[in-house]
């Protein structure tokens, strides 16, 4: 998908997800319609998903909603593209994972990744947002953009 149809998307599936969304305060009924509504506007989304950081576990994140294929279920701070999002507390843009340092292979059919950390309204880090595809090189600074935007509005307004 070239940036310009790219943008577009975002800014038309980022409208939607925040109108259904209006007035709805549980957690885990946002991250399921985000992951929902972002999984079926991009073709190349292959697994979407948040991972959790673990309030029973310091310095660990938990699988939580998800689309795709099964996920790994715990993910140290550090570890792997969502670790380092988490670790860093910020957004982490992976063209080719294999050549990720301490890469977690949740799925062997991922190869390119963006990780995005979610904040709450107070600052705290509550999760990471993370995006998989089969095609290398599928995100870029567009995706960049636009998902930390939309994590702020759902998540930290």
């Amino acid at each position: 998908m070239d940036n310009s149809t790219k943008q577009l998307t975002y800014q038309r599936v980022s409208k939607e997800i925040l109108s259904v969304l209006a007035g709805e305060d549980n957690l885990t009924a946002r991250m399921a319609t985000v992951n929902c509504l972002l999984a079926g506007a991009f073709p190349a989304f292959y697994w979407t998903g948040f991972y959790l950081v673990d309030p029973l576990k310091a310095g660990e994140l938990v699988v939580g909603p998800y689309q795709g294929t099964l996920g790994c279920l715990r993910i140290p701070f550090g570890q792997g593209v969502c670790g380092a999002a988490a670790a860093k507390a910020e957004t982490q843009v992976v063209e080719d994972v294999h050549a990720f340092s301490n890469h977690i292979a949740c799925d062997v059919k991922s190869n390119s990744e963006i990780v995005v950390p979610v904040f709450d309204k107070s600052g705290a880090l509550i999760a990471v947002f993370d995006v998989d595809s089969i095609e290398p090189a599928s995100f870029n600074e567009v995706d960049k953009r636009h998902l930390e935007a939309l994590m702020s509005a759902v998540f930290s307004n």
